[in-house]
């Protein structure tokens, strides 16, 4: 099986014109999504070692109690490996996308294949620049290497107005470009569940679609800088890109103007600390070890755990520390 997998995509890389580097989709939480999902990251990393490798990873539902009982231990071994192996995470909250669906398009109890239709807005708009190739953000490196300016802060979250499942749309009046890029920094339009008033943005990328005037982006972004909607970091340019894109010829959009927001902001440590928070309510009791010992890679001892939580609590501190000024002499001193 191992052998096919590795067959498989060593064809479709050699049969590529350009190679630019991988899209992974999985969950972390579940068996297969964690573990063969772990895997691929694994040895992506290991045979094209220069080639980006990106990943749409589906956190799970906080508010809901999981069938898998493993949940927490799948979450911290699956965070390591987006650490040290991936270099951008898109992260997609279920928490979140269910609170959006819910609240803002007022459905009572969202099904998984309206949830999956917030996910591919939001897969579809951030590649749609490289899908319709414009004068700037036409390649999976420009697109992501302006977001994260220090390796391991690789971790995205992203936001999308206006918001529709099917024929259901959240009531938004305006579609002025002032108004989507507002909108976009609202917590409630955000697809993570971490708290943006607090902590602050390393970068943003705004990506918006259809008939835009690029003055009306320049006057926009004055007014956003003006009432300082959003916070960033002190050691670094406060700054806000923006990509114009055309809508897809071939989807139907309500209205006129729609934008997504891709940010790197140091409040996504809130849910890599709850999964540390799960992961050690569980790790104390040894609970539910029992089908982990069986594998080879957990015959002769656990240590695996401890260093998937060792490189999560580290990604969790330096999202810390980047909040403060004296960030760069921090990360030197922890060399």
């Amino acid at each position: 099986g191992d052998v096919y997998k590795r067959q498989m995509v060593d064809r479709k890389a050699d049969g590529s014109d350009s190679l630019e580097g991988f899209v992974v989709c999985h969950s972390i939480a579940g068996g297969t999504g964690s573990g063969m999902g772990s895997r691929i990251l694994e040895e992506l990393n290991d045979k094209y070692p220069k080639k980006l490798i990106q990943t749409y990873s589906v956190f799970p539902n906080q508010g809901e109690t999981s069938d898998v009982v493993v949940q927490p231990y799948n979450s911290i071994l699956t965070l390591k490996r987006l650490t040290l192996n991936a270099d951008c995470v898109v992260v997609l909250d279920n928490t979140a996308l269910n609170r959006i669906a819910v609240d803002r398009l007022h459905r009572e109890n969202p099904t998984v294949a309206e949830i999956n239709s917030l996910v591919s807005t939001v897969m579809a708009a951030s590649t749609t620049t490289l899908r319709y190739p414009g004068y700037m953000n036409n390649d999976l490196i420009g697109l992501i290497a302006s977001l994260i300016p220090t390796p391991r802060c690789h971790f995205l979250m992203t936001g999308y107005t206006p918001l529709s499942i099917g024929t259901q749309v959240s009531q938004v009046r305006k579609t002025s470009v002032l108004d989507v890029m507002r909108r976009l920094l609202q917590t409630k339009n955000i697809m993570v569940s971490c708290p943006t008033r607090k902590g602050c943005y390393i970068s943003i990328l705004n990506i918006i679609q259809g008939e835009v005037d690029p003055t009306q982006v320049h006057k926009s972004l004055q007014r956003i800088r003006e009432r300082k909607l959003a916070n960033f970091i002190p050691w670094g340019p406060a700054s806000i890109q923006v990509a114009l894109s055309r809508q897809s010829p071939y989807v139907k959009t309500v209205h006129r103007v729609s934008g997504l927001m891709m940010a790197n902001h140091t409040s996504i440590a809130t849910l890599a600390q709850r999964n540390l928070k799960e992961f050690d309510k569980l790790w104390k009791r040894n609970a539910f070890l029992d089908n982990y010992k069986k594998e080879d890679m957990f015959q002769d001892s656990l240590d695996e755990f401890e260093a998937s939580r060792n490189v999560v609590q580290e990604l969790v501190d330096e999202y810390h520390a980047s909040e403060s000024s004296d960030y760069i002499s921090w990360g030197l001193q922890s060399q």
